[in-house]
């Protein structure tokens, strides 16, 4: 699927990514999580280890949803954000590689991420891509402080390959999935919540 004029902007997937640094993750909740009931700013939301989480909606509250993309999207100096695990031989193999729409606001960094063990998280700009026995090849360039350095992580034929599109919450419906980068807590418990992805066509990993 081609990227669309209605691609979701900044908001949803700066906010996915964004909110990576040490600092962030100490202030946050990260949430992922499957849809139990929506009533009115109140989402109730299971997460994947089993606890009962309540998210208090903004009335201005981001929704995207995750949709399907092509790898023949991914152009020289597409900002992307991949998901990635060490292979055995010490490479980076993709989980998921996530599309930006261009002109947007991006977080560039690399570093731990929350998806399974020893996996990593890589905000960059696609340098090159070159095709392999395994599958392509990708070199990304991120920030490191003052620095500009390299990834190269391998695209194989698993890596689920998406990005986002505005929606509402309307798109909120029991069983579905959710991702919310990072909220932080209120004072009775629940999750301050901003921006928010649900899955459309496929889920956000979780």
């Amino acid at each position: 699927m081609k990227a669309t004029p209605h691609i979701f902007a900044a908001a949803v997937v700066a906010a996915a990514f964004g909110l990576s640094s040490v600092s962030a993750q100490a202030q946050n909740v990260r949430v992922r999580g499957t849809i139990e009931k929506l009533d009115g700013n109140t989402l109730m939301v299971k997460s994947r280890d089993g606890a009962d989480l309540k998210l208090a909606l903004k009335d201005n509250v981001r929704v995207g949803g995750v949709i399907k993309a092509n790898l023949a999207d991914v152009k020289p100096d597409t900002n992307v954000a991949i998901t990635s695990k060490p292979r055995p031989d010490g490479t980076l193999e993709a989980v998921e590689l996530r599309i930006f729409p261009a002109g947007q606001p991006f977080n560039s960094f690399h570093g731990d991420w929350d998806l399974m063990p020893n996996s990593f998280m890589t905000n960059g700009a696609l340098q090159t891509s070159v095709a392999g026995v395994d599958g392509q090849m990708l070199t990304v360039d991120y920030k490191a402080g003052d620095k500009t350095e390299q990834k190269k992580i391998l695209i194989t034929p698993q890596t689920i390959i998406a990005t986002t599109v505005a929606g509402s919450k309307a798109d909120l419906k029991p069983g579905l999935h959710v991702f919310v980068a990072g909220a932080p807590k209120l004072p009775d418990g629940s999750l301050d919540v901003a921006a928010i992805q649900v899955e459309k066509e496929i889920p956000p990993p979780q």
